[in-house]
């Protein structure tokens, strides 16, 4: 019998912190660093934005409100936004962050009634945390976001509590709303009861704020890409407060040490530090910036689409993560939503406005859901295209979509207007601009959930003469 197997030799808890560091290795560890941290700053840097913010209202196309509330649109979300890449026009948002080292949130649930809903509720990592949604049969009523270390009294009335593993948190509730001006008006009821305050503002009753009447005021120019959170300058200033934040998940304990020790080393060695920010350059270059390209991550599935099958799931997922907040960050868990990506057309050709294609969903194959599905095209930086119909996408939402005589449903995908035959069914395009496809489906059916369906091509179809 080997003796060595009965003990467990004391290991040190992390570097030895008198050693020398290399440029080399702080070079590695911040190259390796900047990849899996990437999503963690970008979402801490977007909870500083909203620490700023001192009132509820709308900036330019968005609301913004203070920490530990949340502002609702009332109608779908504007093409010229630039905070979030690839909304969808199919729901009304809200958005906010909640602060948990300051206090426990109360998030508010009033009846949907019969309308789809569900709120998106994720942590520093962006993982989810809370289960609220019409998929989970949650009930009317008061439900509490606490973090790690809350020790306080849940007050009566209280349905739930849901415990977060950081003090930084993301809410962002999602209401289903038709293209019809009747469902426009029949929805703002029920979204003035949509509502997030801090835990010592509860007294059991039902709050009410009419989110039309906030004030306005002029919001930051956007250009065409999203609003740039993370700052490879600026990483390694943020990242000890980030993974305070964000404690170590079970196995990151000496991913972590090893950091922080460079981390330490860097303070007073600028060399140390310069090395380590031209480091995280070149990875925004090689490593991060190309996971933008949907085609360049992702499950890879038939006739070019890519999915992900652990969104707000990741744990250690570094590279999918990443790759998901890079391209389209704050997305919702399996049971919520599954979501279908396409660069590229069926014979692998980059979409492009100069071109037209169509879609065609077999009879009885459109995306099986209990929620709802829609098709979304984007511009080549994953924003709406300014159209002459305002069209950005087609679903479920659509209540003029035609069939076909057998029971098929095709959408034609193009910059120029069809035959009138065809308009309803017609996703603009950019004019001579690649593009991209996304295809949600809100509570996913079994087939879609256990990968049996898949979405079917984007076609070529020869320029019109």
């Amino acid at each position: 019998m080997n003796p060595s197997r009965n003990w467990a030799r004391a290991m040190p808890p992390g570097p030895d912190a008198r050693v020398k560091i290399t440029e080399a290795y702080a070079e590695h560890v911040a190259r390796d660093a900047y990849l899996w941290a990437w999503p963690l700053v970008n979402m801490y840097t977007r909870r500083l934005f909203f620490a700023t913010i001192k009132e509820m209202a709308y900036a330019g196309p968005l609301p913004q409100a203070p920490l530990n509330t949340f502002g609702m649109l009332t109608d779908y979300i504007a093409p010229e936004q630039r905070s979030v890449a690839c909304p969808n026009q199919d729901v009304v948002y809200g958005a906010g962050y909640a602060a948990l080292d300051i206090s426990p949130v109360v998030v508010q649930v009033p009846d949907f009634e019969t309308r789809f809903w569900v709120y998106q509720i994720v942590d520093l990592r962006t993982d989810a945390f809370a289960q609220i949604g019409k998929m989970y049969g949650t009930t009317p009523g008061f439900y509490v976001l606490a973090g790690p270390d809350w020790q306080g009294e849940v007050p009566k009335g209280i349905t739930r509590v849901f415990r977060c593993t950081t003090n930084t948190a993301f809410v962002g509730p999602r209401v289903f709303q038709d293209d019809t001006s009747e469902d426009k008006k029949a929805i703002q009821a029920v979204l003035q009861h949509v509502v997030m305050y801090p835990l010592s503002e509860y007294d059991g009753t039902l709050k009410r704020i009419e989110w039309q009447k906030l004030p306005r005021k002029p919001g930051v120019a956007g250009g065409v890409r999203e609003t740039q959170w993370v700052f490879p300058e600026k990483f390694f200033d943020e990242l000890a407060a980030v993974l305070t934040d964000a404690p170590p998940l079970p196995g990151e304990e000496a991913r972590y040490a090893q950091v922080l020790a460079v981390l330490a080393a860097a303070k007073s060695n600028p060399a140390l530090k310069q090395r380590m920010i031209e480091a995280a350059k070149e990875a925004e270059q090689t490593l991060v910036g190309p996971l933008f390209e949907f085609r360049n991550f992702g499950i890879q599935l038939p006739d070019n689409w890519c999915t992900v099958a652990n969104g707000a799931e990741f744990g250690t997922d570094y590279l999918t993560r990443t790759a998901v907040a890079k391209s389209n960050i704050l997305v919702n868990a399996p049971t919520q939503a599954k979501y279908f990506y396409q660069d590229l057309d069926k014979e692998g050709g980059r979409l492009n406005g100069s071109n037209r294609y169509q879609v065609t969903f077999a009879k009885d194959q459109t995306p099986p859901v209990h929620g709802f599905w829609s098709l979304t095209l984007y511009s080549q930086y994953h924003f709406f295209v300014p159209n002459e119909i305002n069209r950005y996408s087609v679903g479920t939402k659509s209540k003029d979509l035609k069939r076909n005589p057998d029971g098929s449903l095709t959408i034609f995908v193009q910059a120029e207007s069809p035959p009138e035959a065809e308009r309803a069914n017609w996703l603009p395009a950019p004019i001579g601009e690649d593009f991209s496809l996304f295809l949600r489906a809100y509570w996913p059916g079994t087939a879609i959930a256990d990968g049996s369906w898949t979405p079917p091509p984007v076609t070529p179809l020869p320029l019109s003469t």
